[in-house]
């Protein structure tokens, strides 16, 4: 039943993360177009906001819970699925880091990438995800 319980909450963290992890970007990419100082300095709260108050924290919990799963089945670890699922992750959590990163260029004025690339930038983790829900229902090898 712990198991369970574990899984719920991990789908409900992960489902938060990747909500943050698609609207950042997409913030970022109305920030690259945004030429009004007050529109720029919306973007910087909401940002921040998102980036510390739900992405970070949801994806703390992700992992966390990710983990926990991982002792309750060690045996996953011995499965093909679960370290490819273990490098999306790690991919991941570094185009997090990435955001986080931006942001502070955002903040700092120092941003020097078009509204284009961050459109490119955004759909990253959508191929991540799809990757992550194949190999964690599929379990294809």
């Amino acid at each position: 039943m712990m198991y369970l319980w574990v899984k719920a909450f991990h789908i409900i963290a992960v489902v938060t993360w990747f909500a943050a992890l698609f609207y950042l970007p997409r913030l970022y990419v109305y920030h690259a177009m945004a030429e009004d100082r007050t529109g720029i300095e919306r973007f910087k709260v909401m940002e921040r906001k998102l980036y510390r108050g739900i992405m970070t924290p949801s994806a703390i919990v992700a992992v966390g819970l990710g983990i926990w799963l991982l002792i309750l089945i060690p045996g996953w670890l011995s499965q093909g699925w679960m370290h490819a699922k273990l490098v999306l992750v790690a991919l991941l959590i570094g185009y997090h880091v990435y955001c986080g990163h931006l942001l502070k260029q955002f903040r700092d004025d120092r941003n020097t990438r078009s509204h284009r690339w961050y459109r490119v930038f955004n759909e990253l983790p959508v191929l991540v995800l799809i990757a992550v829900v194949v190999l964690a229902v599929v379990k294809p090898f």
